[in-house]
């Protein structure tokens, strides 16, 4: 396997860069993910790269923030195919292996997500040393963090049992899988302070929790995390958290890293949020534990099967969220 570079792109200006170009830096961020160097005229490179779906606006904003770029845009899988060996740069979308026999000149593949786990059995890319991957990891962040968070508040605050009542035209102040508790001075643990994880331990210290949480690298963490530990720790620190956010990537480490012995280790009455994959989690080990109460609820932005068939047995667990992914 090559060594391919897994990391994230910002699109930022150069220091010496115009308010404007700056600012447009920052608004076409969220289009690219990609940083794009304000270079001189003569330094120039025209590149092309493969994107999904863009509108003029945003073709516009990318065109005045690297003009060397030239973005082809509403490619057909038969039409990419012919043109392969145009792209220096492409959406993940395209990277299929025909595809990629193909793409000659081809030098960075961008995954939209943060996980790229999708596209490491892709050997045609994994065994190409002159291609970069890059995820956008930071990109989505903020706002998964916030489904995160408004999730465990669901469930906590029983506001799934209020809407249902709502619906019924009745005032019911009491009810639902349980009783509404505070998240104030609460334990959450976060496995995998990473771009999301670390989003999300931020907001947990904003509703007054303490956040410790799991990470592979030493790379200092902010000092509203009370404590990091390493990935071998968890067994360890499971048992203090009222919360448990997953936020790793899915890699043969983490496959089913929340299994029957780590769920039986667990603070009996915890939460459960997973955003990351939903093989990260053993499924019946998970619906066992929320059987027996050791979890209070589970927010699942991710499950094992995904999509769940109809009839499954989580679709019914009624102290359980489920959103698609």
């Amino acid at each position: 396997m090559c060594a391919m570079l897994f990391t994230s792109f910002t699109v930022a200006a150069e220091p010496d860069a115009g308010a404007e170009t700056k600012r447009l830096a920052e608004e076409v961020g969220s289009l690219t993910n990609a940083r794009v160097a304000i270079e001189m005229p003569e330094k120039k490179i025209k590149l092309t790269y493969f994107a999904g779906s863009m509108s003029k606006a945003q073709l516009a904003k990318v065109a005045r923030l690297a003009p060397n770029v030239r973005i082809v845009t509403g490619l057909s899988r038969e039409q990419a195919l012919a043109r392969a060996h145009e792209a220096h740069g492409i959406d993940a979308r395209y990277a299929k292996p025909d595809f990629l026999a193909k793409a000659k000149n081809l030098r960075w593949v961008q995954v939209s997500s943060a996980g790229v786990d999708r596209y490491l059995g892709i050997k045609p890319l994994m065994d190409n040393d002159a291609i970069v991957m890059t995820n956008s990891r930071g990109v989505h962040g903020p706002a998964i963090a916030d489904h995160a968070m408004a999730m465990l508040l669901s469930l906590t605050r029983n506001l799934n049992h209020f809407a249902q009542n709502q619906k019924k035209g009745a005032r019911v102040r009491s009810g639902g899988t349980s009783e509404p508790i505070a998240l104030q001075g609460r334990t959450m643990l976060v496995v995998g302070l990473g771009g999301i994880g670390s989003q999300i331990a931020q907001r947990a210290h904003g509703f007054g929790m303490k956040v410790i949480g799991t990470r592979r690298s030493d790379k200092p963490s902010p000092s509203y995390i009370k404590r990091v530990g390493k990935p071998k720790d968890l067994l360890a620190m499971l048992p203090e958290a009222d919360v448990v956010a997953l936020a790793v990537p899915l890699t043969d480490e983490t496959r089913n890293l929340l299994d029957a012995k780590a769920f039986n280790t667990m603070k009996p009455g915890a939460y459960l949020i997973n955003i990351a994959r939903g093989k990260v989690v053993h499924t019946e080990a998970m619906l066992k534990a929320l059987k027996s109460g050791r979890l209070a609820g589970a927010c699942l932005d991710v499950t094992d099967p995904e999509p769940l068939p109809a009839g499954h047995e989580l679709l019914k667990t009624p102290n359980v969220i489920i959103t698609p992914h």
